[in-house]
């Protein structure tokens, strides 16, 4: 919700791509630069501790975002101290961002036992794409009945709800191996691991480069605006429409599991999306366009949820927090750093070569996945 309202803001501040490409640098930096040295304070602290405090500092920058968008403070503020305001909050969620991202991703083989840890995985990974799509979609119907900064209001209510729900979890007992461990030879362990286990290594890398070059969701709003003109409602359905299809795909996995040849699956659900992400940069009609990005948000949910639980399946408990910092550092920060390739290729190119482009780029990575990582084509769990 965070992420939506700022770029939508932003947009209508500065009318231009490149803003929203600078918020996505903002949040990259923190949790690019400090993954690996937050795997080592993850893997040696109390997961729950951890991930509290983190989430309790993320509903300070909630208020200041509530604070800035207040219409007596906008009046008072130049354009250019606003949108510098929204990109420093943004810098201190992601660095945030480093810290619980990984830690809500480790702190689940601590709550299940290991026997049904691949369908906690799996219902983890879908919590994660149900909150992100409910959050996505209805941050961009509430900008439309109610406005952004009443907006951030809800978005401080749900953040303190999962303050409290967070609170009721009992702490954890420290699972790492050596405690005496210097932090650099910790993260050293981390990037072995993930280097070495070359299936892990091929998922994550798919994933940063898919995420990096199919990031189109960013410019939706200059689609909105600009190319199919329909206004704030128009764009709540365009927002919408990857997170429609993934809650479609996410319920029917979450139903029928994906029994066989998971890896050969993931590769042709991410070279698919790449061929949507090329026909929403072509069209010019709004059905096509909310069309194309619906079937992008279903195969998106298929890739999700089986590098979701390849990650759980395949990394020892003494050292999820590392590897969920490896994952989180180019994966999970690849969504910033591809919205502002997204940004910064509208500027170069044009707002809609720069989405086809980005769509032959996701197609061009499967390929080379294919070709040289044909341990995850024949994965399977």
């Amino acid at each position: 919700m965070v992420a939506t309202s700022v770029a939508y803001q932003l947009f209508q501040l500065t009318k231009s791509s490149f803003s929203i490409g600078v918020v996505g640098l903002s949040e990259f930096v923190p949790v690019f630069s400090l993954a690996l040295y937050a795997g080592h304070v993850i893997d040696k602290s109390d997961k729950r501790t951890l991930w509290l405090r983190g989430i309790s500092s993320y509903s300070i920058c909630a208020i200041a975002l509530l604070v800035i968008t207040m219409p007596a403070i906008e009046r008072h503020l130049s354009e250019t101290v606003l949108e510098l305001s929204f990109y420093i909050i943004i810098f201190l969620t992601g660095v945030i961002r480093a810290f619980a991202g990984p830690t809500s991703s480790a702190i689940v083989a601590q709550l299940v036992p290991r026997a049904i840890l691949p369908f906690a995985a799996n219902i983890s990974t879908t919590s994660y794409l149900v909150a992100s799509i409910v959050g996505h979609a209805s941050a961009g119907f509430f900008i439309a009945w109610f406005g952004v900064h009443a907006t951030f209001y809800i978005i401080l209510l749900y953040v303190l709800i999962a303050a409290f729900i967070v609170s009721r979890i009992s702490k954890k007992p420290v699972q790492h191996t050596n405690k005496t461990i210097k932090a650099w030879d910790s993260v050293k362990a981390g990037l072995n691991y993930v280097f070495h286990h070359k299936i892990l290594l091929a998922a994550i890398s798919l994933d940063l480069f898919a995420v990096l070059f199919g990031g189109a969701v960013a410019l939706i709003p200059e689609f909105a605006d600009r190319i199919l003109k329909v206004g704030p409602i128009g764009f709540g359905w365009l927002n919408a429409a990857m997170d429609i299809g993934s809650m479609i795909m996410i319920i029917t996995i979450t139903l029928m599991p994906l029994r066989r040849k998971q890896g050969t699956i993931l590769l042709f659900a991410v070279i698919a999306f790449g061929l949507c992400i090329i026909v929403f940069g072509l069209s010019r009609i709004f059905w096509m366009s909310f069309s194309a990005l619906m079937i992008a948000g279903m195969l998106d949910g298929i890739s999700v949820v089986t590098r979701g639980t390849i990650y759980q399946i395949t990394t020892p408990d003494d050292m999820r927090g590392r590897v969920s910092a490896v994952n989180s550092m180019f994966v999970n920060s690849s969504n910033e750093l591809g919205q502002f390739e997204s940004g910064f290729m509208a500027r170069m190119l044009g707002t809609v070569p720069s989405v086809i482009f980005g769509g032959c780029m996701t197609m061009l990575v499967v390929i080379v996945t294919w070709i040289k990582a044909p341990g995850l084509r024949k994965f399977e769990y």
